[in-house]
């Protein structure tokens, strides 16, 4: 046993020193075969990232081929619908041609990367020789150099880069097209009805493949880095195209803004101009901005989630809001006239209108500036319409208006022209807005916690203290004539001019029928009763009886003819009178004058006539209508030898009969009384109105 161990034994080594002597000639073989697999491994890394970048290049010659054939069909298209839907194809194949290169742009570095491990590894191991290794690494080279230079040429110098400047020039050519119809038709009357259809339709711009066409175009410019120069052709055409729709309605007046330059036009001017800003600025919030926003909306609202469409809708409109603000705040602070009050309302009125839809058009933070001008010029408005209206109030107290008071009794400028501003003031269309300035005025002044008074109530006592400074005004004048008469005619005119012109008007209504009669009709009747004493008491002095009871017989037929004559002496001196200074312009209110007179004079001298026509002859004195004759020529007027003037006579028939109204001037005692009063009840019928 021992000796078979030992025999074993001697077997083991021999084996052993067999095996030592294997192992040390597998070994590199074995550290061979595992840097082959290492090495197959990264190749096997390395390989597939690489399969599809060359499909993405495959792809991306095929897409540059079929961009060229659309490119060619869809430029020589004439038909616009069909160019469109050319277009639309184009834009397919731009978007995926961009997402081929973005693919080929993403996969290259992964690529890359890899083949440059593999590099590495060999030269690391030695896996293949220096020569091989060497044309590896010129080879990774020159595809790093090819990628960069390949990538950036497909993306920026290739036909990529080409079919985007078209796409611009297709964006603007597009949007030049969509343009504002009927802007003219839409100012005038027959245009209102069409522009209100224009507001319930939305006044959309374009169709819906032309406006879908549009929003492909900005978000292909926009996912292609071209947002910037997208953004600047679409205001930039916009505005053009907003601006030039505004100017076919020729608003030649809006290059006159500044105070001073407002302050040099002529009225009638201004007035049209005024009037036009408010239909062209309606127009423009409600039509031209409405349909820029619309559009806006519909072409950007998916770039940039939504917040760049507002600013460039804000950018389009400013420049021309900006416009037609600068007018209206040159209106508000130019002088402050009193004919400009019922324009600077007028504006103000539309300006209110327009508050809501103007807030929900230019609403956000975008526009928070043409928000903040546009209250802006409501708020100069307010204070130039209220500055106005007091300033006309003071005018008259101050009696320095333009107006000279009449010679000849006649209603005076100044009165006609306040009764019709009041009246027009009062009037449906210019009192709520005339009493919404007065209350945010006093808002203003005594702060947000006053309590203002009631809308009838505010305007009524603002028209009212400028009614008594014209009664002050009226009083004032009376005391610059020096004929005794002339005061009376001149009050009776006035007055009951004021109460006639107004007394059925919204301007009777506001101050109250009780206040009208008795500050104006009671005044007006007891001038015409002092007119009455003045011019005509001393004609009915002369045929007193009582100095003629006194004479002695033998005398009393000189002092009758005495009295006579000096009576015919003064109808012919009141004639002169009445005919070269006098005046009384309302046909209705001169009729009843005359009426009233001719019966007080008449039957005084037909009294005195009849009394002593036995001492008289026949001969010796005019009969009595002849007399009355004489008094109604004095009032119809005539020529120098005491004819009528027919057809100043027609005219008056025919407005008497159209309308018939009395004035009492009944004696206060028997005939032969000089003194005559009128009857100041409220019952009696009104004067008609001189028209």
């Amino acid at each position: 046993m021992e000796a078979s161990l030992e025999k074993m034994e001697k077997n083991f080594n021999l084996l052993d020193e067999k095996f030592s002597t294997a192992s040390k000639r597998v070994s590199p073989l074995q550290s061979l075969s595992m840097a082959n697999k290492a090495l197959e491994t990264r190749i096997n890394r390395a390989v597939p990232p690489a399969l599809p970048l060359l499909e993405s290049f495959n792809l991306s010659e095929s897409l540059q081929h079929k961009l060229l054939q659309i490119s060619t069909k869809f430029q020589t298209q004439k038909n616009p619908e069909k160019r469109l839907h050319q277009l639309v194809k184009y834009l397919d194949c731009v978007d995926q041609l961009n997402d081929s290169i973005n693919s080929i742009s993403q996969q290259c570095e992964p690529t890359i990367q890899k083949l440059q491990e593999v590099v590495e590894f060999l030269s690391r191991t030695k896996a293949a020789d220096q020569f091989r290794i060497l044309r590896l690494k010129e080879t990774l080279v020159t595809l790093k150099a090819l990628y960069e230079a390949e990538v950036d040429a497909m993306r920026f110098d290739g036909l990529l880069d080409e079919a985007l400047l078209n796409l611009h020039d297709e964006f603007e050519f597009l949007l030049l097209q969509l343009k504002h119809e009927n802007i003219e038709g839409s100012t005038g009357e027959e245009g209102e009805e069409e522009g209100q259809e224009m507001v319930r339709e939305g006044r959309e711009l374009g169709s819906e493949l032309e406006v879908e066409v549009l929003r492909r175009i900005s978000e292909t410019l926009a996912a292609n880095d071209c947002l910037d120069i997208c953004i600047d052709i679409f205001v930039k055409v916009r505005y053009r195209r907003a601006a030039k729709a505004l100017m076919r309605l020729n608003p030649d007046y809006l290059k006159s803004y500044t105070p001073e330059e407002i302050d040099s036009m002529e009225w009638e001017t201004l007035e049209t101009a005024i009037s036009l800003w408010i239909q062209h600025f309606e127009l423009a919030v409600k039509t031209v901005f409405v349909s820029e926003k619309n559009l806006c909306n519909q072409v950007l609202s998916n770039i940039m989630e939504g917040s760049i469409w507002p600013e460039c809708f804000i950018k389009i409109s400013d420049k021309i809001m900006a416009v037609f603000f600068r007018f209206g705040e040159g209106v508000a602070r130019s002088n402050k006239e009193p004919q400009k009050l019922f324009k600077l309302l007028d504006m103000f009125d539309s300006l209110e209108e327009l508050k809501p839809e103007f807030s929900q058009i230019f609403d956000g933070e975008a526009g928070e500036d043409i928000c903040l001008r546009y209250r802006e010029l409501l708020k100069l408005l307010v204070h130039a319409s209220s500055k106005v209206f007091w300033q006309f109030g003071l005018l008259i107290e101050g009696n320095q208006d333009r107006f000279q008071f009449s010679q000849d009794g006649s209603v005076p400028k100044l009165v006609r022209y306040t009764i019709n501003y009041f009246k027009c003031l009062a009037s449906e269309d210019y009192s709520e807005p005339m009493v919404k300035v007065l209350k945010t005025e006093q808002i203003w002044k005594q702060g947000s916690l006053a309590k203002p008074e009631t809308d009838d109530n505010l305007l009524k006592d603002e028209i009212f203290n400028v009614m008594e400074a014209l009664q002050r005004n009226v009083e004032s004048k009376k005391l610059r004539y020096r004929d005794k008469v002339l005061p009376h005619i001149f009050s009776m005119n006035t007055y009951w001019y004021i109460y006639m012109r107004s007394r059925n008007s919204e301007l009777g209504k506001l101050l109250g029928d009780q206040v009208m009669k008795k500050k104006y009709k009671v005044v007006a009747e007891e001038s015409a009763y002092m007119y009455q004493k003045q011019a005509w008491g001393y004609v009915v002095r002369f045929l007193e009886r009582e100095e003629i009871k006194s004479e002695k017989k033998e005398a009393i037929g000189v002092v009758i003819r005495g009295k006579l004559e000096a009576f015919m002496k003064g109808l012919d001196e009141i004639r002169q009178r009445h005919w070269s200074n006098y005046s009384i312009p309302d046909v209705v209110l001169r009729e009843q004058i005359k009426e009233a007179t001719a019966k007080l004079v008449v039957n005084a001298y037909t009294e005195f006539v009849n009394e002593y026509s036995s001492v008289l002859q026949v001969k010796s004195y005019l009969p009595p209508e002849l007399i009355k004759g004489l008094i109604e020529q004095i009032f119809d007027g005539g020529d120098g030898e005491g004819n009528v003037n027919v057809r100043r006579r027609e005219r008056d028939q025919r407005d008497l009969s159209s309308r018939r109204n009395s004035i009492s001037v009944v004696p206060s005692g028997t005939s032969d009384e000089i003194l005559y009063r009128l009857d100041r009840s409220y019952e009696m019928k009104d004067f008609g109105r001189f028209r």
